[in-house]
């Protein structure tokens, strides 16, 4: 889930950049660019999407900006901007939007008509179904098996049989077709 930056720091750089115009910090720019893959690093670990990570830091980045003068011990940088990427994290957290809500009760889903979950009757099923495959010629019984158990595509069946894609798609086709006709698979419909 992607949050919104923090516009409140973003707000407070602008202003801090209009009240004091000239007032650009060489070492601010140097300490981001020797630490900035520490922190990134650091800010990936706090979310799961890069992009996010990325959004992050940069706001604790503008947060420290904003905090430059301020900040008494410049050895001490790596731990305000984490303290800055957590407090950061932790507000977006806490603003995300729930898509969950509690109830009394769990709804279930409503039952297909004709497909019961009895495990006697899906063996039943899968049973008349290879029973059904079992009584169609070799070279379609391959190619049903290929296609739709194997899920390979009707290039990789017509090369894996040595014949034409068209011959494929008609000859599952015809399968198909004799598998919908079957007596012993229409009583399960």
């Amino acid at each position: 889930m992607t949050t919104p930056v923090c516009t409140s720091a973003s707000d407070a750089a602008t202003s801090a950049r209009q009240t004091f115009p000239h007032a650009t910090y060489p070492s601010f720019t140097s300490y981001v660019r020797a630490r900035q893959p520490v922190l990134l690093r650091t800010a990936r670990s706090l979310t799961a999407n890069p992009s996010d990570a990325e959004d992050l830091l940069q706001t604790a980045l503008t947060k420290t900006y904003v905090a430059w003068e301020r900040i008494e011990d410049h050895r001490a940088l790596d731990g305000y901007v984490r303290r800055a990427l957590l407090n950061t994290r932790t507000s977006q957290w806490r603003k995300r939007k729930v898509d969950e809500f509690a109830c009394d009760e769990l709804p279930e889903p409503e039952p297909v008509p004709g497909h019961d979950d009895d495990p006697a009757e899906r063996q039943a099923l899968h049973d008349a179904m290879w029973r059904a495959i079992m009584r169609l010629p070799a070279r379609q019984r391959a190619m049903v098996v290929l296609r739709y158990y194997e899920d390979l595509s009707e290039v990789q069946t017509a090369e894996v049989l040595g014949v034409s894609v068209g011959t494929v798609k008609s000859a599952v086709s015809r399968a198909l077709g004799k598998l919908r006709e079957d007596p012993e698979l229409g009583l399960v419909r």
